[in-house]
């Protein structure tokens, strides 16, 4: 196979750049500006130049020095969605060439790579300027610009094998026109892979359940860093997970309260916190003798096993409710939804206290990505393979 670069840029915990390695791509360079995710990067990417920094504050010449070599490819997940980020003072907040997605166009007029990948969130499509244009319009003419053909779309995870209900927008930039560089379906959610149009020999999407049922059963507060397996994998997926792992790590359950494990176990599956009986309602904030007329749908909703799971959000901790323990997801739960090989390790703290908390108080050295953030921030691994294929393929035969 030909040797290819990748750099990623906005890296996060590695998401994206463990799908183009998976594809043979090798990542030359990661840049993110947390350091606790720069240290899940660098335990996991042992032989990548790992930059610990807000890109912003690297001049031109130093984003030559990170890259000495010619690149292949250039990928990130520059937050396109929070506008005005560089610059709160220039001209129209709803402007994308105002926020930190210039800082991906900027490295890639530095490094002139031959094909680049930009992933955002599905709102992306409706987002319009203060003058009405289109803001992924504006995005793909900005690197049309500096000479990429250009192109996007909205994939689905569960289209490629992801055991996850999760869309995400990508813009797709080559050197060169090509026709070929988008992944096509893999995978169906329907029973055998049939029962949507052209769905015929699909493989079937996993679900939760053959995602997660071999990792130990934990109870509440229960787990470690560092867990042994305790039994052969259940499916096709759990194999996958554990090429390469000889542990599993990351796998440490929430503590709660006994109140809160009764809440849990009163739920079925499909149910949240807005459906459970009197009793186990929540109280209200300082005052345990009432109960609270706030029960959010979308918190503590326990999940149907047999289905893929709903998105992975950064704070999933508090989302979801394990289909058959009384208990949130651990860590590696999540990454198993999100496709992590089970020999990725996440560092850091799991969780920490609320950010706008930290950001009040001026503890900004306690402003970090926990686990569960990392794993709910990242592109998952096995749709960023698929996409890297395409762009693999483009590179052999451009």
């Amino acid at each position: 196979m030909n040797k290819y670069t990748v750099a990623d840029v906005f890296a996060g915990a590695g998401g994206f750049s463990i799908g183009f390695q998976q594809a043979g791509i090798e990542l030359a360079l990661a840049i993110e500006i947390d350091s606790w995710a720069c240290d899940t990067l660098r335990y996991n990417h042992p032989h990548t130049n790992v930059v610990t920094a807000d890109i912003t504050t690297l001049s031109d010449a130093e984003l030559v020095s990170l890259m000495p070599v010619p690149l292949d490819v250039l990928i990130g997940g520059a937050p396109c969605q929070g506008f005005s980020v560089c610059n709160p003072s220039a001209g129209d907040p709803k402007d994308p060439r105002n926020s930190l997605f210039m800082e991906m166009v900027r490295c890639a007029s530095v490094w002139k790579p031959r094909a680049l990948v930009l992933e955002n969130v599905p709102g992306l499509l409706r987002r319009r300027t203060a003058t009405g244009q289109s803001v992924i319009d504006v995005i793909c003419s900005e690197f049309s610009n500096i000479g990429y053909s250009v192109s996007f779309r909205k994939l689905k995870a569960t289209d490629f094998g992801v055991p996850q209900m999760r869309e995400r927008v990508f813009v797709i930039g080559t050197r060169v026109a090509w026709p070929d560089v988008w992944p096509a379906a893999t995978h169906s959610c329907a029973p055998n892979g049939n029962g949507r149009l052209f769905g015929e020999g699909l493989l079937t999407c996993p679900s939760l359940w053959d995602a997660i049922s071999d990792l130990p059963v934990l109870g509440a507060g229960e787990g470690s860093e560092i867990l042994s397996y305790n039994g052969s994998p259940h499916s096709g997926y759990q194999k996958l997970m554990r090429v390469g792992a000889t542990a599993i790590y990351n796998h440490v359950a929430m503590k709660h309260t006994k109140r809160m494990v009764a809440r849990f176990a009163s739920m079925s599956c499909g149910e949240s916190v807005s459906d459970v009986p009197e009793e186990h309602r929540p109280h209200k904030r300082g005052d345990t003798g009432t109960k609270s007329d706030n029960a959010y749908d979308q918190n503590n909703r326990r999940m149907h096993p047999d289905r893929p799971c709903h998105t992975v959000p950064a704070s999933f901790y508090a989302n979801f409710v394990h289909p058959h323990q009384d208990r949130n997801f651990t860590p590696r739960e999540g990454a198993r939804i999100q496709s992590f090989p089970d020999c990725y390790r996440f560092m850091g703290k799991p969780t920490v206290v609320s950010q706008k908390l930290l950001a009040r108080e001026n503890r900004y050295d306690e402003l970090h990505l926990c686990q569960y953030n990392q794993i709910g921030n990242a592109v998952p691994p096995l749709l960023a393979k698929a996409i890297a294929i395409g762009i693999r393929g483009f590179l052999d035969n451009e």
